[in-house]
């Protein structure tokens, strides 16, 4: 029986040495022309692949960065007209006010001069007239000259201009003649939020101070607005004009709340470029009903572009080749397509493309390169 095993064993060994080492081929080898790569279903390569489905076409955005601001529309900033000291400050920041609402009282030499001038001219007023009202009496008792009367008249007239000079001036601040403690009552112009005071008790106040140039000074002693109207300031580059029109509805996101959307349409566009930064001034208005933006936050802003829908894909799935961008496509399981595609903006870790690719196809978006790759050492590249 022994002959007979190391027969067998023999024809075995004669039988694999007269096999060619060329007849033998990996079982994982692929096949590669230059635009296309067939992966075998057992090659381990299969797992460093992933193709995901090309998306409907939709509508794309230009991105801006934009600086929310109070809505000059609805704000004021208040200085004071007369010189003097602070006194009491009735309303805190982040308080409601209305019209004509107390902001400060501030005792002033100034604003007691002009209640002064004022009962001086009430008091001139109430003599001139009482003399004429004699001198009339006169006249129609033949005790008074017509030259009297007119005299008399005259003084009158001039008493009631003075006067109503005088009223007019502290009704112009909010005051009245019969008023005569030197305390100026600053009033707020408008209804709003006091969203800024720049002034302690005991501060001195001149209506000169926004003269000077120290930021202190400069500022004004309170800032009133309507917080639930903002307005969005946006510095856009020629190219991007075109995306830009009057009456446009855009998007707003902040790092605050980075899910939440925020609308916004432009009210102004500007009519010249600044000769330093060669951009123009976009003006937006923001609804800030919820209150949860902030003056001088900095935002994105994303604004509907006018050109037609585009299919996005994963930027990792386009790669360049020879000037041209490629990527491949799935068309079988382990079989996979280069395709010439044209690209448009990247954003987010999305690029446009503008043509080559169709709605449903399969795009490999891992492993690109590796395909690549494989042609290139098949060709010789």
């Amino acid at each position: 029986m022994k002959p007979i095993y190391l027969l067998i064993l023999a024809m075995a060994i004669l039988a694999g040495c007269d096999q060619k080492p060329d007849d033998i081929a990996p079982a994982t080898a692929p096949k590669v022309t230059e635009d296309k790569v067939i992966l075998p279903l057992n090659s381990p390569q299969l797992a460093s692949l992933v193709a995901e489905l090309v998306p409907a076409p939709q509508a794309t955005s230009v991105p801006f960065t934009g600086r929310l601001a109070w809505n000059d529309d609805a704000t004021v900033r208040v200085f004071t007209p007369f010189a003097g000291i602070i006194r009491r400050l009735p309303v805190d920041v982040n308080q409601p006010v209305t019209n004509g609402q107390t902001l400060a009282e501030i005792q002033s030499g100034d604003f007691g001069q002009a209640q002064a001038d004022a009962g001086k001219a009430q008091s001139d007023l109430d003599v001139a007239q009482k003399n004429f009202d004699r001198t009339q009496d006169l006249l129609e008792h033949g005790a008074a000259a017509k030259k009297d009367l007119e005299a008399a008249q005259n003084a009158r007239d001039d008493a009631r201009s003075e006067y109503q000079r005088a009223t007019a001036r502290l009704a112009i601040y909010g005051s009245t003649a019969t008023a005569a403690d030197s305390v100026f009552r600053l009033p707020s112009p408008l209804s709003g939020t006091l969203v800024e005071r720049n002034v302690t008790p005991g501060q001195e106040v001149r209506p000169d101070q926004m003269l000077a140039n120290i930021p202190q000074f400069t500022s004004p002693l309170f800032v009133v607005t309507d917080p639930t109207r903002l307005w969005v300031w946006l510095d856009v580059s020629e190219a991007d004009l075109p995306v830009i029109h009057q009456d446009q509805a855009f998007t707003i996101h902040t790092k605050s709340y980075p899910d939440k959307n925020f609308k916004a349409r432009v009210d102004w566009v500007g009519g010249a470029l600044d000769p330093n930064t060669r951009t123009v001034r976009v003006r937006g208005v923001v609804d800030n009903a919820e209150g949860l933006l902030k003056a001088e936050q900095y935002v994105a802003v994303e604004m509907p572009s006018p050109d037609p829908l585009k299919i996005l894909i994963s930027a990792k799935a386009v790669f360049l080749r020879d000037g041209q961008y490629y990527v491949f496509l799935e068309t079988d399981t382990g079989q996979y397509q280069r395709q010439a595609v044209k690209i448009g903006a990247e954003r987010d870790g999305k690029v446009a493309i503008l043509d080559g690719l169709k709605e449903g196809q399969l795009v490999v978006t891992d492993g690109c390169l590796l395909l690549q790759s494989l042609t290139d050492n098949a060709t010789g590249s």
